[in-house]
């Protein structure tokens, strides 16, 4: 039996997510992505999803239930800070359905996180946000996150990943 996590509002219970709840995440990451504008990206499948997930457990996922329905997710992982010497927990992906958009669900899993981060001895729990989603933005201000405006996220990937990796 899945163990469920009380939270502030009654209705409102998280768990740790587990092998059978694969095709419930994909779905999730769709759903964001669609939300996000970015579906056609998602190339990740159940197969990656598990292996990734529950063989080496490179990331947890949190699953958010109202009342037995499953109504959102988080995705994170550990991260380290060189400067602190200790590790973070970031946050790669956040996701309420619409309908269920402000009952504080969100601020719950956000709470849960925080919450995870110091009972794992954690010094930071960060996340990006994508800059046209003021919603969010103002969201995550409201909970006192601040964001870093004074660092720029590099990515290489596809064809640049492949001619860096080369020059090794």
């Amino acid at each position: 039996m899945k163990e469920l996590i009380d939270t502030r509002l009654e209705d409102f219970k998280l768990r740790f997510a587990e092998k059978e709840d694969v095709t419930l995440i994909l779905d999730f990451i769709k759903e964001l992505a669609e939300y996000e504008g970015l579906l056609s990206e998602v190339v990740a499948t159940e197969k990656v999803l598990e292996e990734s997930l529950f063989h080496r457990k490179s990331a947890e996922v949190i699953i958010g239930e109202y009342q037995g329905k499953p109504v959102g997710f988080a995705l994170f992982f550990h991260n380290f800070s060189t400067f602190l010497g200790k590790e973070g927990i970031y946050l790669e992906d956040l996701y309420i359905k619409p309908e269920m958009r402000g009952k504080g669900l969100g601020g719950i899993i956000l709470s849960f996180l925080a919450k995870l981060a110091v009972e794992r001895n954690c010094e930071r729990f960060e996340w990006w946000c994508l800059d046209w989603n003021e919603p969010s933005i103002k969201f995550y201000k409201k909970l006192g996150a601040t964001p870093m405006d004074q660092w720029t996220v590099y990515r290489v990937h596809d064809e640049a990943l492949e001619n860096l990796a080369k020059k090794f």
